[in-house]
């Protein structure tokens, strides 16, 4: 197993952040998305376009969805960017991320001093089966010839931890109740509606015991960060950035409630950063499923294993919560434009590590936050942490 990076002298800091809305369908076309989020972020920095450096696009089915490639070529193009590093990064539903990691990697390692990440994903562009049979091809090539799916994974899942733990089906359904209320004050959220327990348990079957509304839409959308080696006063630290792989069948694993690549990135993380899960004051958990939230807080140890859900049931997770999880409505309710997910998890710490947001979705005094992108069922995972410049 590699050892994780060694720590930084002087880490890189996120400058800038931008999105776009987060929607169900988008009239503009992936590149204008991708364009959007980038101008938005170097808005925020308050630099142009010429500052950067290299780019690094984030996506996942360009070619799937909208019968596109050459995305970084394209979007540098649209920047009036030339003589820059740009490269598209793949790695399924944690394509942004990864884009962010590529971004960080870049700067950290002297090649850039102003990293532009970018992620972006169109969904909407293909109908609800050809979507569908675009994310099954995530899977080991032996769980898809046998027809199982992401939603089966995670109701497979989600009954064994119900089935092994205290936990009921109503504490269950509060993951996704709260992230719902978390998004109503988002403005870039894709579902700004609360909902409650018995929406939840009422709501369409996918794969038992999971319902609907345990589970992310399709969405359109795009985020960026500004990474630079010289930061300004309210920049915000990366202190690590790092990632790993886990088993990829499902089926090869010994234990169906353990994710691997989670586990692994957060602790070549902490072990990077200089800290550890009890300096987290805000998180973003990859909440494809709701009972990804459960197991990924646990493989970070940010609950102990099996009591993630007595943090729900007490409102420990909430925004006014000791540990608020999710505070702009995660993958359920912000939206899940894959190649963007990953991006504008960082985006949401950022501005609440900054303290840009208005009281009713701020956290209190967040001074470190973690994010964690998932790619497929856990078969690799991108965790990133972030501190508030002192």
């Amino acid at each position: 197993m590699p050892d994780a990076s060694p720590a930084l002298d002087d880490p890189p800091a996120i400058a800038g952040v931008g999105m776009t809305e987060f929607a169900s369908a988008d009239d503009r076309s992936l590149i204008d998305l991708l364009l959007a989020a980038a101008e938005r972020a170097l808005a925020d920095a308050e630099r142009d376009a010429s500052a950067i450096d290299s780019v690094h696009v984030g996506n996942m089915a360009a070619e799937a969805f909208n019968e596109r490639s050459g995305l970084a070529n394209a979007l540098t193009g649209s920047l009036g960017l030339t003589d820059v590093t740009a490269r598209r990064i793949e790695n399924t539903s944690a394509s942004g991320a990864s884009a962010v990691q590529s971004a960080f990697e870049a700067v950290a390692g002297g090649h850039s001093a102003c990293a532009l990440a970018v992620g972006g994903e169109k969904m909407s562009s293909a109908d609800t089966a050809t979507a569908t049979e675009i994310i099954s091809r995530i899977t080991h090539d032996r769980e898809y010839e046998q027809g199982v799916t992401l939603p089966s994974f995670g109701g497979l899942a989600a009954a064994a931890y119900l089935d092994t733990y205290d936990a009921d089906r109503r504490d269950l359904a509060r993951i996704s109740v709260k992230n719902h209320a978390n998004a109503v004050e988002n403005d870039y959220a894709q579902f700004r509606k609360r909902i409650d327990v018995d929406d939840v348990l009422d709501s369409p079957a996918v794969a038992s015991p999971l319902r609907l509304y345990d589970c992310c839409p399709t969405s359109d959308g795009a985020a960026a960060v500004l990474i630079t080696a010289e930061p300004t006063a309210d920049a915000v630290t990366v202190s690590a950035c790092e990632s790993a792989t886990g088993t990829h069948a499902v089926a090869d694993r010994t234990d169906p409630l353990e994710i691997e690549s989670v586990r692994i990135a957060g602790e070549h993380a902490y072990e990077t950063a200089g800290f550890g899960p009890g300096a987290i004051d805000v998180a973003c958990i990859h909440d494809a499923f709701s009972i990804l939230e459960w197991l990924e807080m646990e493989e970070l140890g940010l609950a102990p294993e099996g009591e993630a859900w007595r943090l729900t049931r007490d409102g420990q997770t909430a925004l006014d919560g000791a540990l608020p999880v999710n505070p702009g409505g995660g993958l359920k309710a912000r939206g899940h434009p894959l190649g963007a997910t990953g991006v504008s998890q960082v985006v949401e710490l950022v501005w609440q590590l900054r303290g840009d947001l208005p009281d009713a979705r701020a956290v209190d005094g967040a001074e470190r936050g973690l994010a964690v992108n998932v790619a497929g069922f856990g078969n690799n995972a991108v965790c990133t942490l972030l501190e508030a410049d002192a």
